[in-house]
């Protein structure tokens, strides 16, 4: 079949969803450009107004609708833990578990040299920064056991070696290779008490 031009912008631009592959991304083109046409430029709208609302938090570099975000501006956070995730969805993952209640800070990408993500698109200086402010007790590197976040893991453990900050990591409960995103809040919770030293 034929797909217009238009047709297959909107289907390449789905195709870049996570977990969404070509097929997908054909249905859902095929159902918007099917449906009443309110439904689809409501959908837009509500994607643009969302987008545009958002910005990075100036000091832990969460998406957030303020800057600082909350969690910054929060007078009952506490300085002495701070938690090293890589998006700013691995923090509210963190929050259902209510018992967190120190900082964050967010890399946005773990390393990964393949893909163009080093050091400095990890802000790594930033996160130096933010440590020499704060001046925590712990440090929680919640990343997911990969090879990019193992290798992200031995990377800041060894930049941060001599900071006088204790370093730690979750437990390997949670399944190498997979993501904080797709665990139970039971295992994130026993990963994380069960934390230990990098």
């Amino acid at each position: 079949m034929l797909v217009s031009p238009a047709l297959e912008r909107l289907i390449q631009t789905l195709n870049r969803f996570p977990g969404i592959g070509r097929k997908t991304a054909q249905r859902l083109a095929w159902f918007l450009v099917s449906q009443n046409k309110d439904f689809a430029l409501e959908l837009a709208e509500t994607i643009t107004k969302t987008v545009e609302t958002f910005t990075s938090c100036g000091l832990c570099n969460m998406l957030s609708e303020s800057d600082p975000c909350p969690f910054c501006a929060s007078a009952e956070r506490s300085d002495a833990l701070l938690c090293v995730v890589e998006s700013t969805a691995d923090i509210q993952i963190i929050e259902n578990m209510n018992f967190y209640t120190g900082r964050y800070f967010v890399l946005g990408h773990l390393l990964s040299p393949i893909e163009g993500f080093g050091p400095e698109q990890i802000r790594s200086g930033h996160l130096l920064a933010r440590i020499k402010a704060l001046r925590p007790e712990e440090l929680v590197l919640a990343l997911k056991p990969s090879p990019e976040g193992e290798a992200t893991i031995h990377y800041l453990s060894e930049l941060l070696k001599d900071k006088g900050v204790q370093v730690t990591r979750l437990s390997t409960g949670i399944p190498f290779g997979g993501d904080l995103e797709y665990s139970s809040q039971l295992t994130l919770a026993n990963a994380w008490k069960r934390r230990y030293p990098v």
